[in-house]
């Protein structure tokens, strides 16, 4: 049966709301289709996301980009300004998961994207964010981070492979496991999904470009504006409540959610 406008819709919401809460994304988009026995979205749909939640984040932090990029380029890409390091860190970060992301594309694919996985991923990353956010530091800012703890958050980022681990997740879990505050650990995992992104929506691109699926214009441009808008949203509403609402919230619905897979796929 073929996707509807409605399902286009649908999938660009989900998309726009899970990408950056610690919840996972590709979670949710190998699932619902599954449960509600949809046919695959295909990557035209896949990347439409990416770019969604792309323009997404870069437009919310848009006045960092630009004072970031400038200052990188104004200083020759040296790593003595604030704001010149900080585009470095980012680079940096993301070196660990897209070489990983290209030498286990094919076994993410074939082995790791079961509804029990998913399941596992969901409940046991759940369970480290708790912990991670009750008996963390939480008094650094994002002034403190040194090139090892970039590093070291850009190794956990290479977790985010297993569907249902969550990307935002992991590495706000990184940040906050070396004492990074809630929003610095938020806004650093945010701005490292930018590079992580564009990585990830090139090389989908360049499959959709290879393969012979047909793009149905229509439904890509829904889930992109959907996704866009929405991602907007979380990312605001996200950080500014992060410090009230803690994590909390996040691990009690990926644990529900875990045992709920477990429920109906066991």
């Amino acid at each position: 049966m073929e996707i509807s406008i409605i399902q286009y819709l649908i999938l660009g919401l989900i998309q726009g709301l899970t990408e950056f809460l610690p919840i996972s994304s590709s979670a949710h988009l190998i699932l619902l289709p599954t449960l509600l026995e949809w046919q695959d979205q295909g990557l035209a749909v896949d990347v439409a996301a990416h770019v969604g939640t792309l323009c997404a984040v870069i437009f919310y932090f848009r006045r960092d980009l630009v004072e970031m990029s400038s200052k990188w380029v104004s200083t020759g890409f040296n790593t003595h300004d604030y704001h010149s390091r900080y585009v470095w860190f980012l680079l940096i970060a993301t070196m660990p998961i897209a070489v990983s992301g290209l030498l286990l594309d094919n076994l993410v694919e074939t082995y790791l994207r079961s509804p029990m996985v998913i399941a596992v991923a969901t409940i046991i990353f759940g369970c480290l964010i708790f912990i991670v956010d009750k008996f963390g530091h939480k008094d650094h800012a994002e002034k403190d981070l040194t090139f090892k703890d970039i590093i070291i958050i850009g190794l956990f980022q290479v977790l985010a492979l297993v569907p249902g681990t969550s990307r935002s997740g992991i590495t706000i879990t990184a940040g906050l496991l070396l004492g990074l505050e809630r929003r610095a650990a938020a806004r650093f995992a945010f701005l490292l999904s930018i590079p992580t992104i564009v990585l990830a929506g090139g090389y989908e691109g360049f499959k959709l470009i290879l393969s012979e699926d047909v793009v149905y214009w229509p439904g890509v441009i829904t889930v992109t504006v959907t996704s866009f808008i929405l991602a907007a949203l979380t990312i605001h509403f996200f950080i500014r409540f992060l410090d009230r609402t803690g994590l909390l919230p996040y691990v009690i619905y990926r644990i529900l959610l875990g045992i709920l897979l477990i429920y109906l796929f066991i």
